[in-house]
């Protein structure tokens, strides 16, 4: 058995932030450096504000910079837009300039929750940053090839824990919980056992805070205005129907708070319901479509036994609605905030590939679901407890006899106000939330999953454990599924 420090130690040479993957290592911002003049004193800036950053423990793991350039940042989809071989000069340039709003914001957090005069920095780093730019015009080439986002999985892990072995108990594993999910998905057309105490909660016609779309349609992703976008964020919106028998099945927000110890912990407001929304895109058909993901905290995972290795605080839902041109959806999926138990559940308007036979998770999809009319909404059936997904039911739209909840910016996790003042992101530099750690991480990390089980930050999530497969991998749907005409 390997404890988690020594798995994370192992694998750290694999996960963002880590001092082996220096960005300033590397042509041309190492050359810069070096440079008596505005532009090397502009990569020395960067590199203070990287070191203020680092010394505070405040890096935030969502887009990595990029190497040699680490005042420009990237996710999977810009990675993914990178790996295109016929950009022309306009769209590469329209591309850079969006890591570089990437590198902005995640910054401009980043000094916040440090605590450092964050308005002042960023507009000297925001000069400095247009000033860099305008060197790198003819860097295009170099850039485009050092964006790429390392994935999830440590190979020193799967080394040592005989993966090409281990992998057969594993999957072994998961196709027992897919046999037991089809049990549980079919059982729930039948009478619900849980049906006097499942609590509706349906989100307030408003957005708290609009979140982030990526503005890049020289590369095709889709304009929508604020109202457009507010509008099917608001109508596809899932309805939450659980099963409640205690506290820990209440959703809320994150918050900041010391606990009875006198620590400070992440904790969930149960007087607040909230569903966090954000903003992504797939690469599905030659098109690209726009996703939303919606995302419920629940406080915990209540043991069910004594030796539990899935209990622990905090649990959540992901569930993300992959949409038409149209603005209708085509699949939808969903995870819990750990990046486990990735289901699919396609509409009428795609059919499944052909998977090839392997021993990897493929695609699971317990259920199909037909098109919405317009005054229906999706409802979500969630287990009380365990939190898992029961079945996907249509009812029309029931704002009456239901908790309201309220819609918020996922993004403004990163930046949560503390009880004594100031700000800090609710995950760790590695993506991960502190507290919310499983004892399952003992067990499963010969699949190379940093502590299996914890809760995770959008764009650090490794949803199978047997073979490679990331939530934020923007050709997953295009993978498992094909258009119908």
């Amino acid at each position: 058995m390997m404890n988690n420090g020594l798995a994370i130690a192992l694998c750290c040479g694999l996960l963002i932030g880590c001092a082996s993957s220096d960005p300033y290592g590397y042509a041309p911002v190492a050359q810069r450096l070096q440079q008596d003049d505005a532009l090397g004193d502009c990569a020395r800036l960067f590199q203070v504000s990287d070191r203020l950053i680092d010394e505070a423990g405040t890096r935030d793991a969502q887009a990595p910079r990029v190497p040699g350039f680490p005042y420009r940042r990237a996710d999977r989809v810009l990675a993914q837009m990178a790996a295109q071989s016929d950009l022309t000069v306009p769209q590469a340039q329209a591309w850079s300039a969006t890591l570089a709003v990437l590198d902005a914001t995640a910054r401009r957090i980043e000094l916040g929750n440090a605590g450092h005069d964050a308005a002042a920095l960023t507009d000297a780093l925001a000069a400095c940053r247009q000033l860099l730019a305008w060197a790198d015009q003819h860097e295009l080439p170099a850039l485009l090839g050092a964006v790429q986002v390392s994935d999830d999985y440590s190979i020193a892990m799967r080394a040592l824990g005989l993966y090409p072995l281990t992998r057969y108990a594993f999957a072994a594993g998961i196709r027992s919980w897919q046999r037991d999910t089809l049990a549980e998905f079919a059982a729930q057309t039948a009478t619900d056992p849980f049906a006097a105490m499942r609590r509706r909660y349906t989100v307030s016609e408003s957005l708290a805070a609009m979140p982030t779309l990526l503005d890049l349609p020289e590369l095709g992703l889709p304009v929508l205005t604020r109202q457009t976008l507010t509008s099917l964020i608001l109508r596809h919106a899932p309805q939450l129907d659980i099963a409640t028998v205690s506290d820990a099945d209440q959703p809320g927000a994150l918050v900041w708070r010391i606990d009875s110890d006198g620590r400070l912990r992440i904790g969930v407001a149960l007087n607040q319901p909230v569903l966090y929304v954000r903003t992504s895109h797939a690469h599905f058909a030659g098109r690209w479509l726009l996703q939303l993901i919606y995302t419920a905290w629940f406080p915990a995972r209540p043991p069910v036994h004594a030796y539990d290795v899935l209990a622990g605080r905090l649990d959540g839902l992901m569930w993300r609605v992959t949409l038409a041109e149209d603005g209708t959806p085509l699949v939808y999926d969903t995870i819990h905030p750990c990046g486990c138990y990735h289901l699919f559940i396609p509409t009428e308007q795609v059919q499944a590939r052909p998977q090839t036979e392997s021993i990897d998770e493929n695609l699971f999809a317990p259920q199909t679901l037909r098109s919405l009319a317009t005054h229906e909404r999706v409802v979500l059936k969630i287990a009380a407890g365990t939190h898992y997904l029961q079945r996907v039911e249509i009812d029309v739209a029931r704002p009456d006899h239901s908790v309201a909840l309220v819609l918020r910016d996922d993004d403004e996790l990163r930046a949560l106000p503390l009880p004594d003042g100031g700000s800090r992101s609710a995950f760790t530099p590695d993506g991960l939330i502190d507290g919310s750690e499983r004892r399952e991480r003992f067990y499963f990390w010969p699949m190379g999953v940093v502590s299996a089980g914890q809760m995770r930050q959008w764009g650090r999530h490794a949803t199978a454990f047997v073979g490679r497969r990331h939530f934020d991998d923007p050709t997953l749907i295009d993978r498992y599924f094909e258009r119908l005409p």
